[in-house]
């Protein structure tokens, strides 16, 4: 039986635990009569202000990024180069700007409404940019509440083992410096 993640999931203050606890939760989404899912099977964690890497870093505050700064359980999603639009889950409180990129899913609903999303390419979702154009979601659903709503994430029972997880630095954040090499990606193989 599912259930979907409560605001209290979300609004823990440890990022990097709720990166890990995220693996093997279902993000579901309902766009235009279209249900689509996937596991969550790989993450980035975001510690904000001190993170060198976080959009957030210094206590940064633009429009872009103010919607790190509200209570967790809402989406952060941004776009990246003009065109890819990547998905985030905001954890923490109101004001500390924390966030989950999530980087990849396997998909488990509504494969064909993913493939159409794909524009014919390849049903590949092992990317950030891919698994959000797969599950519908774009920068017009910044902000949107992660309940039982257009995007939610729901609890199915899948449990990692984690001598399965595989744990190591983030991708694509060398401008960060020692941050870059902090433990904060998680993904595993369902």
């Amino acid at each position: 039986m599912s259930r979907a993640l409560t605001k209290a999931f979300y609004q823990r203050p440890d990022v990097v635990a709720i990166a890990r606890e995220l693996l093997g939760k279902v993000i579901v989404t309902r766009f235009d009569g279209k249900r689509t899912s996937g596991i969550i099977t790989e993450t980035e964690a975001y510690a904000g202000i001190s993170d060198r890497a976080s959009h957030a870093f210094g206590g940064r505050r633009t429009a872009r990024t103010e919607t790190m700064y509200a209570p967790g359980g809402v989406a952060y999603v941004y776009l990246c180069y003009g065109m890819h639009h990547l998905f985030n889950v905001v954890t923490s409180a109101r004001d500390v700007p924390h966030a989950v990129l999530i980087r990849a899913i396997k998909p488990l609903d509504g494969m064909e409404a993913m493939q159409q999303r794909r524009k014919g390419l390849p049903l590949r979702t092992d990317g950030p940019a891919l698994a959000t154009q797969a599950l519908g979601i774009r920068t017009a659903h910044n902000g949107t509440a992660l309940s039982r709503g257009v995007i939610s994430i729901e609890d199915h029972g899948i449990e990692p083992d984690s001598g399965r997880i595989v744990i190591g630095p983030r991708i694509g954040v060398d401008y960060a410096g020692t941050d870059a090499l902090l433990p904060y990606r998680f993904r595993f193989t369902p």
